[in-house]
C-alpha cells in the first residue's frame, strides 16, 4: 500500500508537470491525491498505525480492544486533523489576502500605479511596474500581484512581443518578491507557521538574493526592448456606481490594507496564533473601512454586491483547492514514512543541502513551484538546537533547526526556478494564457535570462550562510 501511494503521487506529480500539454487541470489533480491517498491510507491504516505511532495508539485504546473502527477513529483525531488544520491555516490567508487584494482594487486604489508608471520609455516603464510587482508581491499573495500587474501592462503596451518580455519581467518580480518575505509566498507561509523560521531572519537572508535575481533578469530582459514602446494610454476604467471615493480615501485604503498586513507578523510573534487570524483581523477591518467609506453609494443595488467581495472567483479557488490537496498529499506520505527513507538516502548519497536546492530549483521549473517545495519540506523534520550536540553531525544537522540553511535555499530555489520555464508557477502559467507565450520561445529568449539571475541570486545566498557560519 506504500507502494500505491508513493506510485499515486509520483503520477500526480507528472500529470502536474504536463498539464501544459494535456489541459488537465491541476488543482484537480492535487485533489485527487489528497483525497485518495487518505482512502488507501485508512483502508490499511492499523498497518501503518502500528508501524508510524504505536504508543501514542495504544494511549487512545486506553486497554481497550483494537478494533477497525477504533484505528480509523485514531486516524482521524490524532493524525487527519493536524494535516487538515496545516493546509486549511494556508488556503484562509490566501483567501484573506486575495480578498483584501480584490477590495482594493475595487475601489481604484491600484490605479496609483497606472498613474506612476505612465511612460513610453522602455526602461522607466519596465523598472516601475517591476518595481511595484515586486514590493507588493512580498506583502500580498504572488500570484494575485503578478496577475494584477499582467492586465495593467497588458491594457498599456500595444505590440505582443514587448507585452511577453515585460509580462516576463513581471512574473520573476512577483516570484521574488514573494520568495523573501513570510506573507509573501504560501512556502514562507508555511515555514513560519512551522515554526521552522523567524519573520525577521527569512527576510534578512532573502531580502539580498531575491533583489540580485529579479535586478540581473530584468536588466538582460531590457536590452531586448526598444527605446520607445508601443503604447496607449486610456482613461481610467469607469466603475459607475460602484465607488464614488476620492484620492485621500483610496490612499487611506491602500494604508490600511498594505500596512495591516506588514502587522501580521508581531500580531504572530505577540499572539502565537496562527498568522491567517491575522491578516482576517486586517480584512475585517478593510472591509468596515470599505463599506463606511461607499456608504453614500447611489445604487443600493451595486451597495448590496459589494458588501461580498469579488475575490471569490474562479481562479483564486483553483488556486486554493490545489494548495489543499497537494498538502494533504504530502500529509499522507509523511505517514506512510517514506519520506524519512528518501531523506535518509538524500543524507548519505548527496550530504548537501545546496545540491538539494539547485535540483529542486530545476524541477520546480518543470512539475510546480509549491509542490516540489512542500515535498522538500516534508523531507526533514525541524530539529530543536538543544539536541544538535547529541550528533555527530552536528554542523550539517544545524541546516534544519530554526532558522537553518536548508529552509531559506529552498524557498529561494524553487521560487525562483519556478520563473526558468513558463510552465513552473501559476504566475507563469497565467503569462503564457494572457498572452499565448509558447514554451519554446520562453526557452530561447528568456530561460538563460532568468538562470543567469538565478545563480547569482544563489551565489549571494551562499555567501550569506558562510558569513554566518564563520
Amino acid at each position: 500500500m506504500t507502494l500505491i501511494i508513493v506510485l499515486l503521487l509520483i503520477f500526480g506529480y507528472l500529470l502536474i508537470a504536463t498539464g501544459h500539454l494535456t489541459g488537465v487541470n491541476k488543482a484537480a489533480i492535487a485533489m485527487f491525491i489528497g483525497t485518495v491517498g487518505w482512502v488507501v491510507y485508512i483502508c490499511w491504516g492499523a498497518d501503518f498505525v502500528m508501524s508510524q505511532h504505536p504508543h501514542e495508539y495504544a494511549e487512545f485504546l486506553a486497554g481497550e480492544a483494537p478494533s477497525s473502527d477504533a484505528v480509523k477513529l485514531f486516524i482521524y483525531d490524532d493524525i487527519f486533523l493536524k494535516y487538515v488544520g496545516r493546509a486549511a491555516s494556508i488556503v484562509m490567508f490566501l483567501l484573506a489576502t486575495m480578498t483584501i487584494v480584490e477590495i482594493l482594487n475595487n475601489n481604484g486604489c491600484f490605479d496609483f500605479i497606472t498613474e506612476w508608471i505612465r511612460t513610453r520609455n522602455s526602461k522607466r516603464l519596465l523598472w516601475t511596474i517591476t518595481l511595484a510587482t515586486f514590493i507588493l508581491s512580498a506583502n500580498l499573495d504572488n500570484l494575485t500581484t503578478a496577475t494584477m500587474m499582467l492586465v495593467i501592462m497588458h491594457d498599456i503596451v500595444r505590440s505582443r512581443r514587448q507585452r511577453m518580455l515585460i509580462g516576463a519581467a513581471i512574473v520573476v518580480a512577483a516570484n521574488c518578491g514573494g520568495a523573501f518575505t513570510v506573507i509573501g509566498d504560501p512556502i514562507g507561509l508555511l515555514l513560519w507557521g512551522d515554526g521552522a523560521v523567524t519573520a525577521t531572519d527569512f527576510s534578512k537572508f532573502l531580502a539580498l538574493p531575491a533583489l540580485v535575481a529579479w535586478v540581473v533578469t530584468t536588466i538582460l530582459i531590457n536590452r531586448q526592448l526598444p527605446d520607445r514602446l508601443d503604447t496607449e494610454w486610456t482613461a481610467p476604467p469607469y466603475r459607475g456606481d460602484d465607488t464614488n471615493l476620492n484620492r485621500w480615501q483610496r490612499m487611506v485604503m491602500l494604508v490600511v490594507g498594505i500596512g495591516g498586513l506588514w502587522f501580521i507578523p508581531t500580531f504572530h510573534n505577540i499572539t502565537k496564533l496562527s498568522p491567517f487570524l491575522g491578516a482576517l483581523c486586517v480584512l475585517s477591518v478593510l472591509w468596515v473601512v470599505n463599506e463606511a467609506f461607499n456608504r453614500k453609494l447611489n445604487d443600493a443595488d451595486q451597495m448590496a454586491q459589494r458588501r461580498i467581495p469579488r475575490a471569490i472567483q474562479y481562479g483564486t479557488i483553483q488556486q486554493m483547492l490545489f494548495v489543499m490537496g497537494i498538502m494533504l498529499g504530502m500529509g499522507v506520505m509523511t505517514e506512510t514514512g517514506v519520506f524519512g527513507d528518501i531523506s535518509a538516502w538524500i543524507d548519505y548519497n548527496i550530504h548537501n543541502i545546496w545540491v538539494v536546492g539547485i535540483i529542486s530549483g530545476l524541477l520546480s521549473s518543470v512539475v510546480d513551484t509549491f509542490t516540489v517545495a512542500i515535498t522538500d519540506i516534508s523531507l526533514y523534520p525541524i530539529i530543536e538546537h538543544a539536541q544538535l550536540s547529541a550528533w555527530a553531525d552536528s554542523d550539517y544537522l544545524s541546516h534544519f533547526a530554526l532558522n537553518g540553511a536548508y529552509w531559506k535555499v529552498i524557498s529561494f530555489t524553487t521560487a525562483v526556478g519556478g520563473c526558468l520555464l513558463s510552465v513552473g508557477s501559476t504566475s507563469g502559467l497565467a503569462l503564457m494564457k494572457m498572452e499565448h507565450v509558447r514554451l519554446g520561445w520562453y526557452l530561447r529568449h528568456l530561460t538563460p535570462k532568468v538562470l543567469a539571475g538565478f545563480v547569482l541570486g544563489l551565489i549571494v545566498l551562499y555567501v550569506e550562510v558562510l558569513l554566518l557560519a564563520s
